[in-house]
């Protein structure tokens, strides 16, 4: 057997790495105009995914986001996917500079699947974690540019046998969340819903429309948040990942969940009073 010499710019199994060694090019931040009066403001630029949610319940973990980029005050995509399976029993979720994000969640699930091909075995739900956290630190020089990566990790333990929900700030931090989570420009509405309904032992059908609910509040309530749209056709992508894997909430349920919801809201107007 033929023993390789050590190489101190050796990637391991990490494909992120060996991208980042073979292409450097492609993760260099972008050059600094000299005259900073004439700078670009990317956030008004670039299109910017926005509200995106994950929480636990009793069998798992349910993720999901709303449809709509916007890119200053205009509506950039009605119908953009911004929750990916990364592997069988994770998937991830993104706030932030669209193509940034779209290319994050491409690169994360093949840094997985390049891991499994290299080490024979499966990424612990920490190790998936610590991955995407070092990917986002890398990021930093773009996000101080404003193409921002914000992503929620949520996946099913197999070791813990339970769901688990990780979110992350622009610097790679990571946190734990046990119960739920919500990001982008609508985040803090949707908390205030899930908040308000969340209970660990509810059933998938109850977390899934608490979901739904939490994200027709956030578009309410901001503007970067889209809501459903009936004459489109267009809802918010809904998945759960439990010891089956991820599964995709096909999209009759979530139409029937917006009608139920949009049922309840509706209010009849009221008599105008004349002087």
């Amino acid at each position: 057997m033929t023993i390789l010499p050590f190489s101190a710019e050796d990637p391991g199994a990490s494909f992120h790495h060996l991208l980042r060694l073979r292409h450097p090019e492609r993760f260099s931040p972008l050059p600094t105009p000299p005259d900073f009066a004439r700078a670009i403001d990317l956030s008004q630029r670039v299109p910017h995914a926005t509200t995106v949610l994950a929480l636990r319940y009793a069998d798992g973990v349910v993720i999901a986001g709303d449809r709509r980029a916007t890119e200053g005050h205009n509506i950039a995509e009605r119908n953009i996917q911004k929750v990916h399976a990364t592997d069988r029993w994770s998937a991830i979720a993104f706030a932030g500079a669209a193509g940034p994000c779209m290319e994050f969640a491409k690169l994360f699930r093949v840094e997985l699947e390049h891991y499994e091909k290299l080490e024979g075995l499966q990424l612990s739900m920490d190790g998936k974690a610590n991955k995407l956290a070092h990917m986002i630190r890398g990021n930093l020089p773009m996000a101080m540019q404003g193409l921002v990566v914000v992503p929620i990790l949520a996946g099913y333990d197999l070791n813990r046998r339970s769901g688990r929900i990780f979110k992350y700030d622009i610097a790679g931090g990571q946190y734990e969340e046990m119960e739920f989570c919500a990001v982008g420009s609508g985040g803090k509405d949707a908390k205030g819903t899930l908040r308000k309904a969340f209970k660990v032992d509810l059933a998938q059908d109850v977390v899934v429309a608490t979901a739904v609910e939490a994200l027709y509040d956030a578009a309410d309530n901001d503007a970067g948040t889209g809501g459903p749209d009936l004459v489109r056709g267009i809802f918010p992508i809904v998945k759960t990942i439990t010891s089956a894997g991820v599964q995709d909430i096909d999209e009759a349920t979530i139409k029937a969940i917006v009608t139920r919801i949009i049922q309840k809201e509706t209010r009849p107007l009221q008599p105008t009073l004349v002087a």
